[in-house]
């Protein structure tokens, strides 16, 4: 791994680049492993820390989008349900199958919307689907998957038989109806290991977060690093505005007045409440809310996340998950288990993504809008004399597929060919990741065997980073190591790893994206205090600037997530 001052130094020396990636979200993050596979030098950036933007506030899932069917669109089903798959290989260790129940209360409802919407016609606005039109969009899942078929078909259920599976559920539910996707335990680590896995594979790559882009002007482009306020110039033969619901704020900079994104945010709740938590029996549950839009509840490491809304938004930096959505969102789950007791006191954290979504009329409902991608190309123009590549759309499911797409286009202009695909190459910890039950414990015995670490310690490794578990172990072992004071799940070196060889800059980014502790509503004074004192002596900071970490991170955790430490 190329520490920052390294990389800087050798920018300075050498500011040509390939490819200038702006946007260490999952999409410049695929493109960016997609690049170096490829033995391309890429330069990647952001403003703030890798994954910190939409990619954070996502839902936690990997699917293929069953209401897309709804639609027509599918080729983005048929794309999400293949990326789906290939993740669940190439990420076991971060992706897992998640089944998933569609509790029904009508029979036959919405056809007539949902054919007027799949032809193109209108029934614009949401209905409520029955049970037949359900099973119906879950036997196309079955058949785009029949190749490739890692889980199992989907299957109804009666009323009697889901009433006595959930008896918490409306008891004015007439059936049901099960299928399988998949949800994500680590998002934000998922990408920060793509980019670590294309450093390891190209010498020629370097990725910086905090690290904004200033302005693009002739043959050059200007970078501020927000650690020091210093500038820097590069020359990119080529630049890929990877920033999401931000492209056209970032296209700015370049002279260029775009209009190609418009986004949507979706609020999130995080819950502890015992009772849900068991009511969804290891399953997310995906309902409608009284107006005919679509949520989802599941279990997320031993939480309850719940959501979402669909809100237009013009500025993605002023994006809150608000009062009114988290009544909306409360309100929601109370309709489906109205049994339950839900409430505001259960909330443990809250948040909310972008949708990085074409632009379309803002007359048009939110939930006509399609979630596919593309790669809009603006040539140069004026002084500007290298293009820009727009990444617009795409979602955390088919980062893989969108990736290989722009950088076909990126090998095209450079002149070069695809070495390499991206369909059998697992990501960080998904390498080698022990299959069933018998190769996983093989594999903890005998790390903890090699380390000395309890078996039980090597386990709860293993979940966090997959099989860089091994290397963390080592970690471990080479200096005394001795549990958080104030998270005994955490250990010194643990933290200490997580800083020195994982770009954590700023306390939030261990709080917020190198763990969940903050998401889980797990922080709290003191604990921020001893994280904050193991940055302060790791990244040398005075005692002014370890006052003004613990600051900042309690600030956002308010502002963004109403967390109070």
């Amino acid at each position: 791994m190329i520490e920052r001052k390294q990389a800087l130094e050798e920018l300075r020396r050498q500011p040509e680049v390939s490819v200038l990636i702006v946007g260490g979200g999952i999409n410049g993050a695929g493109l960016y492993r997609d690049l170096a596979l490829q033995g391309i030098d890429v330069l990647l950036i952001d403003k703030g820390d890798f994954c910190c933007g939409s990619s954070a506030g996502s839902s936690r899932m990997i699917h293929g989008g069953l209401r897309y069917l709804e639609f027509g669109e599918f080729r983005l089903v048929r794309e999400s349900l293949m990326d789906r798959n290939l993740l669940l290989k190439n990420a076991p260790h971060y992706v897992f199958p998640l089944p998933t129940t569609i509790p029904c209360f009508k029979r036959f409802s919405g056809a007539i919307s949902a054919g007027l919407r799949f032809f193109g016609l209108g029934g614009s606005r949401p209905t409520h689907r029955g049970l037949e039109l359900v099973n119906l969009g879950l036997h196309f899942y079955d058949f785009y998957t029949r190749k490739d078929r890692i889980m199992p078909k989907h299957s109804r259920t009666s009323r009697s038989k889901t009433l006595d599976r959930r008896p918490l559920l409306d008891d004015r539910v007439i059936g049901s109806a099960t299928y399988y996707d998949a949800w994500i335990s680590y998002p934000e680590r998922l990408g920060l290991e793509l980019l670590l896995d294309a450093e390891a594979l190209c010498p020629d790559v370097r990725s910086l977060n905090y690290m904004a882009l200033d302005s693009g002007d002739g043959d050059t482009a200007v970078l501020r690093d927000r650690l020091t306020d210093e500038t820097i110039e590069v020359r990119p033969k080529i630049v890929v505005n990877a920033t999401g619901a931000w492209i056209d704020h970032v296209n700015i900079n370049f002279g260029n007045k775009t209009q190609l994104i418009g986004g949507t945010k979706g609020g999130h709740l995080i819950l502890d409440n015992k009772d849900l938590y068991n009511a969804l029996d290891g399953e997310m549950v995906y309902y409608e809310t009284s107006d005919g839009r679509v949520s989802i509840a599941f279990p997320w490491l031993g939480k309850c996340l719940i959501g979402s809304t669909d809100l237009r938004i013009d500025n993605p930096d002023d994006a809150r998950c608000d009062e009114e959505e988290v009544e909306y969102i409360l309100e929601s789950i109370r309709q489906v288990f109205p049994k339950l007791k839900v409430g505001r006191e259960d909330i443990v954290s809250r948040f909310t993504g972008v949708r990085p979504l074409a632009w379309t009329d803002p007359d048009r409902p939110t939930v006509t809008a399609s979630r596919d991608h593309r790669c809009d190309i603006q040539e140069p123009t004026g002084p500007l004399r290298y293009p820009i590549y727009s990444m617009i759309g795409g979602k955390w499911t088919t980062f893989r597929a969108f990736a290989e797409q722009v950088t076909d286009k990126l090998l095209e202009q450079l002149g070069g060919t695809r070495r390499v695909d991206t369909d059998n190459i697992p990501i960080g910890g998904g390498k080698d990741f022990p299959k069933g039950d018998e190769e996983r414990k093989a594999w903890i015995e005998q790390v903890a065997e090699r380390t000395g670490i309890p078996t039980e310690r090597v386990e709860i490794l293993l979940d966090r980073y997959g099989t860089r578990a091994s290397a963390v172990a080592t970690f471990l072992t080479e200096g005394d190591d001795t549990p958080l004071k104030n998270n005994d799940d955490y250990t010194v070196r643990e933290i200490e790893f997580l800083i020195q060889r994982e770009r954590v800059m700023h306390l939030d980014d261990l709080l917020m994206r190198r763990t969940s502790i903050g998401l889980l509503g797990e922080g709290t004074p003191e604990l921020l205090d001893e994280l904050a004192d193991q940055l302060t002596r790791l990244r040398e900071l005075t005692p002014e600037q370890r006052q003004a970490e613990i600051d900042h991170t309690r600030a956002i955790m308010k502002e963004l997530h109403s967390v109070e430490i």
